[in-house]
């Protein structure tokens, strides 16, 4: 359900406030749960809807990039706009708009490696610079910092439990039995695309039953349990974004 300024407001009453396709799906997932989705305002609510498109957006741009899948140990960046640091994650240069540095991985991704969290992160970035705009990005994102869930604080993200899954959230597959020679595929965090498709860094854009037989064709012998998507839901606080307009 949603709540809007204080009272709760069915899809129908925003149709003249709503009208790209992609969101208006948004709003009937939200209305569909039993979960209340609090706003103070039609712009807040505006806001996380496009941001969950842009979402959208970033993961099938990065999916098409040519970024490339490793381990921390072996993962590499372009030189020009980042410093590979001895953990494996990334450090924009001095110099650098943070908006060119994102970019460059859309553009030459390529010349970058790095595992599925990270791959994630990158998501929520672009997310961000799309929504944002450049001159808000470059201003709050001065020396970013690629690696696992490690996030600016002005994109500040938090985990709940749950299994009202909407369009743009984070969501994960659990692997318990995964194989301790490939400890990379104990997980995969993916983006939540809709209809049962999903974006992970590492198996590309897939539904949840080709990654489940992905991930179980990644587990120890003799495993015990497959596979399997958890409840636990990563999002952005769209609410605090929306203040850096």
């Amino acid at each position: 359900m949603i709540s809007l300024n204080g009272r709760i407001v069915k899809p129908e009453d925003l149709s003249k406030e709503i009208t790209n396709s992609e969101q208006k799906a948004i709003i009937e997932q939200m209305a569909s749960y039993p979960v209340i989705y609090y706003y103070e305002s039609l712009q807040q609510l505006k806001f996380e809807l496009l941001f969950r498109v842009n979402t959208i957006k970033a993961a099938k741009a990065l999916e098409k990039s040519g970024l490339k899948f490793t381990t921390f140990a072996y993962s590499f960046a372009n030189k020009k706009y980042w410093n590979r640091l001895a953990n494996g994650g990334f450090l924009l240069r001095e110099g650098v708009n943070p908006s060119e540095g994102i970019e460059d991985i859309l553009k030459n991704g390529k010349l970058y490696a790095t595992e599925c969290a990270t791959g994630i992160a990158i998501v929520l970035y672009i997310a961000a610079l799309y929504t944002i705009g450049p001159r808000a990005f470059n201003t709050y994102f001065r020396r970013l910092f690629l690696m696992d869930w490690q996030f600016d604080e002005d994109l500040p993200v938090y985990h709940t439990d749950g299994e009202d899954f909407i369009i743009g959230d984070v969501l994960h597959f659990k692997n318990p039995d995964f194989n301790p020679n490939e400890p990379w595929w104990r997980a995969e965090n993916v983006v939540f695309l809709g209809d049962d498709k999903f974006y992970g860094h590492g198996v590309g854009i897939r539904d949840s039953k080709t990654i489940i037989n992905f991930l179980n064709g990644k587990r120890k012998d003799n495993p015990d349990e497959s596979a399997y998507l958890m409840r636990m839901i990563t999002r952005p606080n769209y609410k605090t974004i929306f203040l850096l307009r």
